[in-house]
C-alpha cells in the first residue's frame, strides 16, 4: 500500500510542477508537460513490479504507438481556441478526436502487423 502511495505522490508532484510551472511561463510548462515523465516513471514501476523483458518491450512500443493519435489534440485545441470557441468545447472537441484516433489505431494496428 506504501508503494502504491508513493507512486502516486511522485505523479501527483509531476501534474502539481507542469501546471504552476505553465501558470508562470506557458512554454516552460508545455516543454514539461511534453518530456515522457509519466511514461519513463510507468517504465520504471512496471520493471520494479515484474523485472519482465517482453513485457517491458511491448509496453514501451505500444506506448510509441498510443503518443500517435493524441498528437493531432495539440493541433486541434489551440486552432479552435484562436477561432473564438470556448476552452471547454475546445477541450472536449480534442478529447473526442484523440478518442476516435485510438479507436482508428487499435483498429488498424492489428491489420498493419503492429501489437498494442
Amino acid at each position: 500500500m506504501l508503494y502504491l502511495a508513493i507512486k502516486a505522490v511522485i505523479s501527483a508532484i509531476i501534474i502539481v510542477i507542469v501546471s504552476e510551472t505553465a501558470r508562470r511561463n506557458p512554454g516552460t510548462g508545455a516543454l514539461i508537460a511534453s518530456l515522457p515523465l509519466i511514461s519513463v516513471l510507468g517504465m520504471i514501476w512496471l520493471w520494479r513490479d515484474t523485472q519482465d523483458v517482453a513485457r517491458m518491450a511491448e509496453h514501451s512500443a505500444a506506448t510509441f504507438w498510443y503518443v500517435l493519435p493524441s498528437l493531432p489534440m495539440f493541433l486541434v485545441i489551440p486552432a479552435l481556441l484562436k477561432r473564438g470557441v470556448g476552452f471547454w468545447p475546445a477541450l472536449v472537441a480534442g478529447c473526442v478526436l484523440t478518442m476516435a484516433l485510438y479507436a482508428a489505431m487499435v483498429w488498424a494496428a492489428p491489420r498493419l502487423g503492429v501489437k498494442l
